[in-house]
């Protein structure tokens, strides 16, 4: 089948390139080169981690094989002085046995211990499989097989035939590496994952809309120790735009507090766990990050039913007051040592009465959401040493490691974050700079952080009664008009702070980011640097908002043009068809 390559238009991105058709067939969004490079990142901490894990392991098994091979020396030669007296012939043809053994058992040892499980010999690290899960152009799978070292087979999957098309015809553009990495199938993915269980090292899932229909397949394709790399982008539903709507997809009901992008990342990663923990697998964070219009999660998956059980702790519901900035969380469930057992048992409860004791107005309740950490600092770390040796490998290198940045500066257990400027609103007053309130909160003996997520959002170990006794100390030397009684902001003010605060500038109150003025939060590249539209549809005048005047233009131009071209067979046998037509 001959193509024109006039109708395509080449995309460089990394080391890879793809053709991309002038109309809209298949999907394709450059806002996402921060997701892609993003994932390569991990990946390729994660095949330095599989490795060192393997290596571990080796160590581990060789170290248990040396012990039981002392053990079986120490029994033989306590036996053997017991039966010495009793014969001297045998006592000789002993001696040789025993002189015999120190050379074959450790051998025998050696090649039984670091068998596999189908017991084929010793256990190989091969180069690990990933699945991109929905592919589209291909050219995450692309960018993997090409630039990821030591990666193994690609599968890219697509349930549309054009899309299949296309990531076949990238695969044959970008060459040789390419062809004999990356095979793309017309498949439905969730049945794919199904029947490849625990098959894939990686398995990507980077949807148009919401993953929860794949999470329940996805959590049983990849292999125990292998990772799931996870993107929503219907932010308006796990925001708490359609609560209802959150909770059939996800199971956990969103709030509408200024923390929503983080309670996002941590209703999601709840949804795994559940759908893991139906097959006795349970998931480990090592990276959770809410970036431009969607949320990207990596997780290890495990298997094992007695550490399934700690899945309790890990969720806790959600009270946000109606009234004021204040939210408490509580954990579902709670565990008691007895003797040398342990027993699983329900969350103490409720952690708040009816009103809020701050301003008396009523609780919301959400959740539940995962609280533990959503990050492992030393993954963290390691993504970013790793990023800033090869920073001229990632296009959007500035935006990824000024996240990663903030991220290995927040605080890892503490869910959810305040928001500075929402605590002066709601008491009407000026706002003190972040740093003057950062160094209170210090000096009252408690840690803080920002936090990926929001430029003014705080992370804070400090409870709500003590954040309001610093804002009532601040509000005493920065008066505020007299509001209406029964706001909430004047029933906070009315109660006497319990301690005086310290706003004396702290040594901890910039974080080393700042203090060496890090750029942390930045601007979009372009405008008009956001979601996309669906394969498929027909860009018309009405996206100009959203794809911009250029794109908006060419697509036109491009149709009209394909309509010109068309048109004098179009008019000739319409003129010959139509009587009333006149020269």
């Amino acid at each position: 089948m001959s193509m024109d390559l006039n109708d395509f238009k080449i995309i460089k991105e990394g080391e890879a390139e793809i053709l991309m058709h002038a109309k809209n067939e298949v999907f394709y969004n450059k806002t996402q080169v921060n997701n892609r490079d993003l994932s390569i990142a991990v990946l390729r901490t994660f095949i330095e981690k599989q490795k060192l894990e393997h290596e571990a392991f080796l160590t581990r098994r060789k170290k248990s094989a040396e012990k039981v091979l002392e053990k079986n020396l120490e029994s033989v030669s306590e036996s053997a002085p017991n039966q010495l007296p009793m014969d001297d012939v045998k006592c000789d043809s002993e001696r040789e046995m025993l002189d015999e053994m120190p050379q074959e058992e450790p051998c025998s040892v050696h090649e039984d211990i670091p068998q596999s499980k189908n017991g084929k010999g010793e256990r190989e690290l091969k180069p690990p499989r990933v699945l991109e899960a929905l592919s589209a152009s291909g050219l995450r799978a692309l960018r993997y097989a090409r630039e990821v070292e030591g990666i193994g087979q690609v599968l890219a999957l697509d349930n549309d035939k054009v899309s299949v098309e296309a990531c076949r015809r990238n695969i044959k553009f970008n060459g040789s590496v390419a062809c004999s990495k990356v095979e793309s199938h017309l498949a439905d993915a969730r049945v794919f994952m199904l029947t490849h269980p625990k098959e894939f090292d990686v398995v990507d899932l980077d949807p148009y809309g919401s993953p929860s229909v794949f999470l329940d397949s996805a959590v049983q394709s990849a292999i125990d120790g292998g990772m799931l790399m996870c993107t929503a982008t219907d932010m308006a539903v796990l925001c708490g735009g359609n609560g209802e709507v959150c909770y059939s997809k996800y199971g956990s009901y969103p709030l509408r507090g200024k923390y929503c992008h983080e309670m996002a990342l941590r209703i999601l990663l709840a949804c795994i766990e559940s759908h893991a923990n139906r097959y006795k697998r349970y998931i480990v964070p090592v990276l959770s990050v809410q970036m431009d219009f969607y949320i990207r999660v990596f997780v290890r998956i495990y298997t094992s039913a007695s550490a399934m059980k700690n899945t309790p702790l890990k969720l806790s519901y959600v009270y946000q007051c109606t009234g004021c900035d204040s939210f408490h969380l509580q954990q579902i469930g709670r565990t008691v040592s007895k003797s040398n057992s342990m027993r699983y048992l329900p969350g103490f409860g409720p952690v708040v009465p009816q009103e809020c004791t701050d301003c008396g107005k009523k609780f919301n309740m959400g959740g539940p959401i995962w609280s533990a950490p959503i990050h492992d600092h030393e993954w963290v770390t390691s993504i970013l040493a790793d990023l800033k040796t090869m920073k001229d490998r990632y296009p959007a290198y500035d935006r990824i490691s000024a996240v990663l940045t903030t991220i290995s500066e927040e605080l890892p257990d503490i869910p959810l974050f305040l928001s500075l400027h929402n605590l002066c609103a709601t008491l009407k007053c000026t706002s003190p700079s972040a740093v003057i309130f950062r160094s209170a909160v210090i000096n009252a003996g408690y840690r803080i952080s920002g936090t990926h997520v929001n430029p003014l959002g705080l992370k804070t170990d400090a409870p709500m009664d003590v954040i309001w006794d610093i804002m009532r100390c601040w509000v005493k030397s920065h008066p505020v008009k007299e509001q209406p009684p029964d706001q909430p902001g004047s029933v906070i003010l009315t109660k006497e702070p319990a301690f005086q605060a310290n706003f004396a500038r702290a040594v901890a109150s910039l974080s080393k980011a700042q203090a060496k003025k890090v750029a942390r939060f930045l601007p979009n590249p372009e405008r008009h640097w956001g979601p996309k539209l669906r394969a498929g549809r027909q860009i018309t005048s009405k996206h100009i908002s959203l794809l911009g005047p250029e794109a908006v233009n060419g697509s036109l131009k491009h149709d009209d043009d394909a309509d010109d071209e068309e048109a004098p067979g179009e008019a000739k046998r319409q003129k010959t068809a139509d009587p009333t037509l006149v020269s």
